[in-house]
């Protein structure tokens, strides 16, 4: 292959779907991509951060078997770079008894430069920290003439390493990137890429990459900046392809000239994709063959069960409505009709002889006391049993369907509507659940395999939500109205304010100190239920991670205030001070 001119380049974006661990597969996914962008001209492959291994890849990076299979399989593609486009591709790399977090430089068969993570987060949902070491401030790698700067990630989400590579004459900024998806968080890259960009004066290639791995989904949407801040490609979000980006240099240094622009959605379309991405990817990786769940005909289960046939299709999801004598009839007649829009395969299975024969067990144990949660919880805890003899039977995987607020106020049954191995909803409110639902009734997200239309009948939408465990129950009976829980719920949880910052903002003190209580009461239920699509700001699970034993309470008054006479002018922590 004859070398392009000195002044043009072709860099193609691989924004991938990596599998955690499999690194036989990502390799052949590369060896595809790098093939499709040999086709369209390309000169450079970029790959997203730790692409062999996947990302994240947790304490799997620490095994030496898993760290040589990743060595070997990006060995064996820098070979094959002898001929063709070069790459650019994230691994883990062990060296000198420490292991760096690294991006490889492949070029005429062998590699050519290696560069290793700076900045390594150990905040909200990363651990980078736990497992490798930091990297040197480097320069730039020479690739065929140009000086290619490659800050990985949270590199620069600082300006030290960007400015180190522009210093040292730095020419384009590639950035493979492992950046999960939360609301608000593509505007929030693009302003930090902003930034960069206008420190250094260099043009940037933001390379993510995309799918779920375990409550976390990673949404794409790589993007390139010119030295001007313009913003000439933009990838899709949620969808994989390898796409080809054109440059030239001129006077004022290289720009990008040409390449895909998508325009990206916003607001809850990006949530509801996500849900159904993080499902599909944990369904699919996993290996199973399709996914069982309770179909209530309350909200939440119809918003999975929607969920679930966009995800994987309405062959291989599976509803069972579980009816006790509290069950009305407008919930059985709601459930199959969300049953037959979608197209799934729908059985009724009553639980009163289930239930029946467990009171009548405990009946001698119980004897003498009134009937309370424990009798109800029976009910939760038959249909969690019947729906795992179906998993276990049919090798389908459970959805739960609990939704941030019940998990927030621990109103969900331990061994009962918990069961489950995935919930796509776990981290949206309940008030969300419903716009969501509502949302889905007027669009489809594209690629969704579900069908058109309205698929939650309206009546669900306006009926009063109800665990249905007693006679005329209703979720209020127990909890505030959602829309003043949620939103009592995202100061506590999200923004972490204290009760007497929440009340001065007008809720009352006595639900607040409430709400609180049972927020940290259920910390024992939340570490047992299943992982879910994070999609806020702060998920319960790999972002908050509060002890289950856990006695503080905050008391709502007014946070006392530091007191500095207390602290003797020799009390310092500064590293030159010593104490005699």
């Amino acid at each position: 292959m004859s070398p392009r001119p000195s002044d043009r380049l072709a860099i193609a974006i691989a924004q991938l779907n990596p599998t955690v661990g499999d690194v036989a597969a990502n390799a052949e996914k590369a060896r595809r991509a790098r093939a499709a962008a040999a086709a369209d001209g390309a000169d450079l492959v970029v790959f997203p951060e730790l692409y062999i291994a996947g990302y994240p890849p947790e304490d799997l990076v620490l095994k030496p078997a898993f760290q040589a299979a990743c060595r070997a399989a990006v060995e064996a593609l820098a070979r094959e770079t002898a001929d063709g486009p070069a790459i650019l591709i994230g691994t883990p790399w062990a060296e000198a008894d420490r292991l760096y977090n690294a991006a490889v430089l492949a070029d005429g068969g062998r590699i050519t430069a290696l560069r290793f993570k700076v900045d390594l987060p150990n905040y909200g949902v990363f651990d980078e920290k736990r497992v490798f070491a930091p990297g040197p401030l480097r320069g730039p790698v020479s690739f065929r003439g140009v000086r290619l700067g490659v800050p990985i990630c949270e590199d620069i989400w600082g300006p030290e390493p960007v400015e180190c590579i522009a210093e040292t004459g730095g020419e384009i900024l590639l950035v493979p990137n492992g950046s999960p998806y939360r609301r608000g968080v593509i505007d929030e890259r693009l302003n930090i890429a902003v930034a960069r960009v206008t420190e250094a004066g260099l043009p940037l290639i933001y390379v993510n990459q995309v799918g779920g791995q375990d409550e976390l989904v990673f949404e794409g949407a790589s993007f390139v900046l010119n030295s001007d801040r313009s913003l000439p490609v933009q990838l899709p979000a949620f969808r994989e392809l390898t796409a080809v980006t054109h440059w030239e240099r001129g006077q004022g240094g290289w720009r990008c000239v040409g390449g895909p622009r998508a325009t990206l959605q916003e607001g809850e379309k990006v949530d509801y994709t996500a849900c159904v991405l993080g499902l599909r990817d944990y369904v699919d990786k996993i290996g199973f063959p399709g996914v069982v769940l309770g179909l209530s005909g309350g909200i939440d289960s119809a918003l999975c069960a929607a969920m679930a046939v966009d995800a994987l299709g309405a062959e291989r999801v599976r509803c069972l409505m579980l009816p006790y004598r509290f069950t009305a009839q407008e919930s059985l007649d709601d459930a199959a009709l969300v049953a037959k829009a979608l197209g799934v395969r729908y059985d009724v299975v009553p639980i009163a002889s289930a239930v029946e024969g467990l009171e009548q067990s405990l009946a001698p144990l119980f004897a003498g006391k009134p009937r309370d949660v424990s009798e109800e919880n029976l009910q939760s805890r038959a249909r969690g049993t019947i729906l795992m003899a179906v998993s276990n039977k049919f090798g389908l995987m459970v959805v739960t369907t609990g939704n941030k607020s019940e998990m927030s106020a621990g109103y969900a049954t331990l061994y009962g509507d918990m069961n489950g191995g995935f919930n796509p909803i776990k981290d949206l409110y309940k008030t969300e659940v419903y716009r969501l639902a509502r949302l889905r009734n007027a669009w489809k997200p594209e690629g969704a395999l579900g069908p058109d239309g309205r698929v939650i009948p309206e009546n669900i939408l306006v009926r009063p939500p109800t665990a249905e465990l007693r006679e005329n129950q209703t979720d209020q009976d127990s909890l505030p109205p959602y829309d003043v829980l949620d939103a009592m719920l995202e100061r506590l949880v999200e923004r972490e304010e204290p009760v007497s910052t929440i009340v001065a903002a007008g809720f009352d003190r006595d639900l607040v100190m409430r709400v609180e209580r049972m927020l940290n009461l259920a910390e024992y239920k939340r570490r047992q239920a299943a992982p879910g699509v994070k999609i806020t700001l702060k998920n319960f699970g790999r972002d908050r991670r509060y002890p289950i034993v856990n006695r503080f309470r905050d008391p709502g008054t007014p946070l006392p205030q530091p007191d500095d006479s207390v602290i003797a002018p020799t009390a310092t922590a500064r590293s030159e001070a010593f104490d005699f």
